[in-house]
């Protein structure tokens, strides 16, 4: 039997969900493939959305009009803005999610959008003609054609799981790992390597003793995921718990490092550096005496618990008696114990910046198989590789967000063009222009591109005009409106800032650092007023917006004029143009850097390691600049 679509998506992860959604609402026929229907957008690891940069990552999907932040929104169970104390571009939205509504969630507005097509089966190879993909193979012996696929297959390509000196075949526990689209893609010139990832036990939460540990409850800040006026507590709010390990724990993992799969030569592939496993940490940290755990809620409908900080692949029994060594777990019942899992990913440096495959025409790629670890990277992979997809089957150029436009694009952009030696994790020191990819401004940087291509609709749109309309308003009122000497006296010496020689203007108060925009809310009636007339789903944002926009003025332009400076770079095409063996004027590494990543154009070679500053001068005097 065969089936016609016009994009097909395998694997219904983060990134697969997303990428069936954005092709489905640009208009093409798009099938959804995925072993098991039950599990789509799964949280197979840590129940949360977002942290340090992947937050504005998940903003960043909802300016697009992605679905990421609405679901995180609908089934949060407890919400934090972290990094407050920092400044603006350091500030991250985290969310713990219900885990079983989360999945519930995301199905529901998948099967609610029209062009969209589920299929449960498992992909067993590719149809390639001419070295274009035509469409897959399934283990149900159906052909489906397609004029593009996306592969999103997370960690179930040749998924092999560790505990201690046991390990099987698995995508993730309880799950089966797949096979033969690896095989096939590697025939076909497609490097792939090995990966590892891991997780912690889950913990029966009536068996905890909290009164040993802190708790850690949810923020009740008006802040949200969505820019759409969707509530974040559908749910009961539910708190975290904080406890420790301590030194009689790593002495009993200390011990049995010799049967850690990590240590003893089992596991040969290279883990996350930033999420290490707690037998990695104690050997890399010695010197510290304990660290910090968080209990955390996997649902409000389920006891369990995951034991963020305590992702391990030992054996069974130590992982029971170090756990029953922590303070409030001593009487601890385990439903499922920590592991490791290894699988295949694909070099992302064969990938063009749209996430199609520079070996197999209309075959793109997203998520963990590009070598990334999270479901925020994923999901922003995915939302760009269903768009892109959508787009060259209607014979459209790729969408490329730039490096100062998100954190997309720097995700993407390290990937195609760095490459990766471990699983990429996105933090905000990767972003050369931070103070720019704020997660109070991605709206006002991607709504109108979203817009642009089709995948913003009129309600996003009327919203986000609606808030740029009131932000206005408050800026031209802070900007005009004065205050004198006298009438400010009171305020100012109550906030404990020197006051007024002469009339200032109120954004001219604001930039005290002692003063914020609530203060003068609070303090000017006719200011207020304005705010009042604000919808209460948009106040938090729109003045925030303001008050980043005013007091960090200076930093924002400077950012702005040196994005612009390095752009005018993006229009110096270099593709086809050399061929960089015989360019003997360049160094040995540049030569054989630029020869296979095959850079679009001078910015993107410039950030290539291994390309100097030498090499690109030359470049562009050969281009005649």
């Amino acid at each position: 039997m065969t089936f016609e679509y016009d994009v097909i998506v395998v694997g219904a992860g983060h990134a697969g969900c997303e990428a069936a959604a954005a092709s489905a609402n640009l208009g093409c026929k798009t099938l959804l493939i995925t072993l098991d229907l039950t599990k789509i957008a799964s949280m197979s690891c840590n129940p949360a959305i977002g942290g340090i940069a992947k937050g504005q990552i998940v903003r960043e999907i909802d300016a697009l009009g992605g679905y990421t932040g609405i679901v995180t929104d609908r089934t949060s169970i407890q919400f934090r803005m972290l990094n407050q104390s920092k400044g603006p571009a350091m500030w991250s939205p985290r969310s713990q999610c219900d885990k079983t509504q989360f999945s519930l969630v995301w199905r529901s507005i998948l099967e609610s959008l029209p062009n969209l097509y589920m299929w449960q089966d498992s992909v067993d190879g590719l149809i390639v003609e001419n070295g274009e993909v035509h469409g897959v193979h399934t283990k149900e012996n159906v052909n489906f054609k397609a004029k593009a696929v996306i592969i999103t297959a997370g960690t179930f390509l040749n998924g092999l799981i560790h505990i201690g000196n046991v390990n099987f075949e698995g995508g993730r526990m309880a799950d089966s790992s797949t096979g033969g689209i690896n095989t096939q893609l590697c025939k076909l010139g497609v490097r792939i390597d090995r990966m590892k990832t891991g997780t912690p036990v889950r913990i029966d939460g009536r068996t905890i003793n909290f009164s040993k540990t802190t708790e850690q409850p949810s923020e009740d800040n008006g802040y949200h995921f969505s820019y759409m006026p969707i509530s974040n507590k559908e749910l009961k709010q539910l708190p975290c718990y904080i406890t420790y390990t301590n030194q009689e724990v790593h002495k009993i993992l200390r011990d049995s490092l010799p049967d850690s799969p990590l240590f003893n030569g089992t596991i040969k592939s290279k883990g996350p550096r930033y999420c290490p496993s707690i037998e990695t940490k104690i050997v890399n940290f010695e010197d510290k005496d304990r660290h910090q755990l968080f209990l955390e809620p996997e649902g409000t409908q389920t006891v369990e618990y995951y034991l963020n900080g305590f992702s391990s692949s030992l054996p069974l029994n130590v992982q029971f008696d170090a756990i029953k060594k922590i303070d409030g777990l001593e009487d601890a019942f385990i439903y499922r114990p920590g592991y490791a899992i290894e699988y295949d990913y694909f070099d992302p440096t064969q990938l063009e910046s749209s996430l199609e495959s520079k070996v197999v025409k209309s075959l793109f790629m997203a998520g963990q198989v590009n070598g990334t670890t999270g479901y925020e990277e994923a999901a922003g992979q995915g939302l760009i590789a269903g768009i892109n997809a959508a787009r060259k089957v209607n014979g459209l150029d790729p969408l490329i967000l730039r490096r100062d436009e998100a954190y997309i694009g720097v995700l993407i952009d390290d990937l195609v063009t760095k490459g990766v030696d471990e699983p990429y994790r996105m933090f905000t020191s990767r972003a050369e222009y931070r103070i720019l990819l704020r997660q109070d401004n991605a709206d006002e940087r991607l709504t109108p591109i979203g817009r642009a291509i089709g995948l913003v609709n009129d309600e996003r749109m009327s919203h986000y005009e609606l808030k740029q309309k009131h932000k206005s308003i408050i800026k031209d009122f802070l900007s005009w409106k004065k205050v004198t000497p006298e009438s400010s006296a009171d305020f100012l010496e109550r906030k404990g800032t020197d006051k007024l020689q002469f009339s200032h203007r109120l954004d001219q108060i604001l930039l005290r650092p002692q003063i914020t925009i609530f203060d003068l809310v609070d303090e000017f009636p006719d200011l207020k007023s304005k705010v009042d007339k604000i919808p209460h789903s948009l106040r938090n944002e729109v003045l925030d917006s303001v008050e980043i926009d005013i007091k960090y003025s200076g930093y924002i332009n400077r950012e702005k004029q040196a994005a612009e400076k390095l752009n005018r770079l993006e229009y110096i095409n270099l593709r086809g143009r050399f061929n960089y063996k015989e360019l003997n004027a360049l160094s040995f590494e540049a030569r054989e850097k630029l020869t296979k990543i095959d850079p679009v154009n001078i910015s993107q070679a410039r950030r290539i390691p291994g390309v100097s500053p030498a090499d690109i001068s030359i470049l562009l005097v050969l281009l005649g600049h």
